[in-house]
């Protein structure tokens, strides 16, 4: 394993001891889809986003997206251990008047790019900010994260249609394929498949991949960067609590804060206390 990706996976490590004891010390919180997404954002934020930390508004830079806002425990680690803010406020995560609320908050949090939590709507601000790029002539690029449940919603078709028809090559989306939502699994509370074949036919390039492998997650960025005329969907199947053994694959983590006990129980799994 190269240096580059095991420094990857050890901050990986971090993010989601970051993301256990944040929610439980809020006592609320989204930990299981948190967990699903840790690769995708460590990958992006430690290694291919251009960005500044010292500079969150710099022009020229790359941005990122959490359509699924309620996974806010993810983007808010990852974002204090880049250097955005210091750690020490992640434990401050939802109470009344602190800076790290329930969604993200472009107003109040330093490198969040857009306020999501209605679902769709992060996506449809990453089609904008692809196409003004565009427009200004701009080489930065746009990424998005969307939850597989959240393509329920016909906000996200709409904006689909329009990034293609618009040819948004800057714009990159994952789609945090980990087959639950909150009322369960997809394909019980609303079928999504054929996944691939719906984008497709929506005029996007589509590749398919490991969301936990980091090589397979820079190799399908890189894909996506020389994809031209088309914006690219990277369906990345992960696991819905992954790497707590207890919470892997489990609905009910969705939206379920740990007890300090379960929370004792998850580091000591993910390799000790902070």
């Amino acid at each position: 394993m190269s240096s580059k990706f095991q420094d990857l996976k050890d901050i990986a490590v971090q993010v989601r001891k970051d993301i256990i004891s944040m929610t439980t010390a809020a006592g609320s919180g989204h930990p299981g889809g948190s967990l699903s997404a840790v690769e995708i954002l460590t990958a992006l934020y430690f290694e291919k986003m251009n960005i500044d930390p010292k500079k969150p508004d710099w022009e020229g830079r790359d941005k990122f997206i959490l359509s699924k806002g309620h996974a806010a425990p993810v983007l808010y680690s990852v974002l204090a251990r880049r250097g955005f803010f210091t750690p020490d406020k992640l434990i401050n995560l939802r109470k009344m008047g602190a800076m790290l609320q329930g969604h993200p908050d472009m107003k109040g949090t330093p490198g969040v790019e857009m306020s999501t939590g209605s679902l769709g709507q992060g996506f449809s601000a990453s089609v904008g900010m692809a196409l003004a790029s565009k427009l200004d002539n701009r080489k930065n690029r746009i990424y998005v994260l969307l939850g597989d449940g959240e393509i329920n919603e016909g906000i996200v078709w709409e904006a689909a249609m329009a990034a293609a028809h618009y040819k948004l090559d800057n714009l990159t989306a994952f789609l945090d394929y980990n087959g639950l939502q909150i009322d369960g699994p997809n394909e019980e509370v609303m079928n999504i498949k054929p996944v691939d074949e719906k984008w497709r036919s929506f005029g996007w390039n589509v590749l398919e991949i490991d969301g936990h492998d980091f090589e397979a997650i820079f190799n399908a960025i890189n894909k996506a960067e020389e994809t031209k005329e088309k914006p690219t969907i990277i369906i990345a199947k992960t696991v819905k609590g992954k790497g707590v053994s207890f919470m892997e694959n489990q609905v009910g983590w969705h939206g379920t804060a740990p007890t300090e006990e379960e929370m004792e129980q998850a580091l000591k799994e993910l390799g000790g206390e902070l």
